[in-house]
């Protein structure tokens, strides 16, 4: 019995394995501000996200459709990542099957933190979802990258009793 060639099993692992490291597709374009922008310590604010689909793309109620936010030391959640239903998305449903309502923007709550550090700040964070075309027959696990620029003053906002 011949042992395969080297470049059989190379030639085999590439076609095998090519399709995990092609890029994504990104059928979701997200618009992604901070309300205020310049913000002070102790001071409550929003991340805005406005969400654009490709034409003729939805995305799935189920699984579920999640938001995260990578760790910055000046910006405290109240939780570690955000599902459909904590944001209050409708599900609506067309031709017998369930989808989002991206038309409105998507408002995800905040505390700067009292040791923020003044100055200029980048907030990284990702929307996990499942992206299907009805026309095509097709659903797929996605993820999209946003970045949004913030700037944190060194004065205090003092809390309403």
């Amino acid at each position: 019995m011949k042992k395969p060639s080297v470049c059989f099993v190379l030639a085999f692992l590439f076609f095998v394995l090519s399709p995990l490291l092609w890029p994504q597709e990104d059928f979701l374009k997200i618009e992604a501000s901070v309300v205020p922008r310049r913000l002070s310590r102790g001071e409550e604010g929003t991340v805005l996200l406005k969400l654009s689909l490709e034409e003729g793309i939805t995305v799935s109620p189920h699984p579920d459709f999640i938001i995260e936010f990578k760790p910055c030391e000046e910006l405290v959640f109240p939780k570690n990542f955000f599902t459909a239903s904590d944001l209050e998305i409708d599900a609506l449903e067309a031709a017998g099957e369930g989808y989002l309502n991206l038309q409105k923007p998507i408002k995800v709550p905040f505390t700067v933190s009292l040791e923020a550090k003044k100055g200029s700040h980048i907030l990284e964070g990702k929307i996990k979802y499942f992206a299907r075309s009805k026309k095509e027959g097709w659903c797929v696990k996605n993820t999209a990258k946003f970045y949004v620029a913030f700037s944190t003053r060194s004065s205090v906002i003092k809390k309403k009793l």
